[in-house]
């Protein structure tokens, strides 16, 4: 995908590095993997590998303060990733801001911040992570969460390889960003609170919706979009669907992404550029 340079005036990036450990996370409730639920939005992962990375965050006392690094143009330029985060970034602040602005979403447009970090990190509401978790974002302070090693393990290990396929990581937790300013967010941590029998089922839709405001994003800008691009999206969303992460050991009723179909068709669904059409997504089963 043929994305512009970033321009550090239309971004909110930083980096750190942990230091030496991560705090118990207050908001982590019970270790539960409905992630949406205690305040993070993880980008997909094997619900085992997230359980043991929850309680191990709770167990986990703080060895010292994050690094962190607010010079945007160093941050961008440290490494391959970095660059393509920060013109993802650029470009997903510019297409949504628009789209607020056309859609009449009711409040104002509020950009998200990004943190790449390294090994562990800290944040500001939502306790701490190790890497393990993969990408995240945080409603309570409006920030992206990313260690670009992410990227690393999405190839090798899921066989999703390809710029698009990292954008898409990236345009997912953005998602989560527009979920939170439109206050679906809200209303679906409300509801599952209310009924927690269907806390999975909500977690699903909610999850599949942020996939489809990821196509939207990539649908908004098809003009930039090259050969190989889709099929990478296709692939990296088929590759983190619960039922391949799980390969059996989790019933259907206990998944909290989607399937690998549910997740490409929601991309699929996204892909023609309205965003309306991710306002009801019980379609994908």
């Amino acid at each position: 995908m043929r994305l512009n340079p970033f321009n550090t005036n239309n971004i909110n990036v930083s980096s750190s590095r942990g230091g030496g450990g991560v705090g118990k996370a207050g908001g982590l409730g019970c270790g539960t993997i409905v992630l949406a639920a205690i305040g993070y939005f993880a980008f997909g992962l094997d619900p085992f590998q997230t359980a043991a990375t929850v309680e191990s965050v709770q167990q986990q006392t703080s060895a010292g303060s994050d690094q962190v690094n607010t010079n945007e143009q160093e941050v961008c330029t440290a490494s391959p990733y970095a660059t393509e985060a920060c013109n993802a970034l650029d470009s997903l602040n510019s297409t949504w801001s628009r789209t607020f602005d056309q859609q009449g979403y009711g409040g104002s447009f509020q950009q998200p911040a990004l943190r790449l970090f390294a090994g562990s990190v800290s944040t500001e509401g939502c306790g701490g992570a190790t890497s393990a978790a993969g990408p995240f974002y945080c409603p309570a302070n409006q920030t992206i969460y990313i260690d670009t090693s992410f990227y690393d393990t999405l190839e090798r290990q899921l066989g999703a390889g390809g710029d698009f396929a990292r954008y898409y990581v990236m345009a997912h937790e953005y998602g989560h960003h527009i979920q939170t300013l439109t206050g679906v967010s809200d209303q679906i941590r409300s509801a599952q609170q209310q009924n927690p029998r269907s806390a999975n089922q909500l977690q699903v839709l909610m999850e599949l919706q942020a996939d489809c405001y990821a196509g939207v994003w990539a649908g908004k800008n098809r003009n930039l979009i090259e050969a190989g691009d889709i099929e990478e999206g296709m692939q990296a969303a088929a590759a983190i669907g619960d039922d391949r992460l799980t390969g059996g050991r989790v019933s259907s009723e206990n998944f909290t992404h989607g399937t690998s179909r549910q997740r490409s068709e929601a991309l699929r669904l996204g892909l023609q550029g309205d965003d309306r059409k991710c306002d009801d997504i019980t379609q994908l089963r």
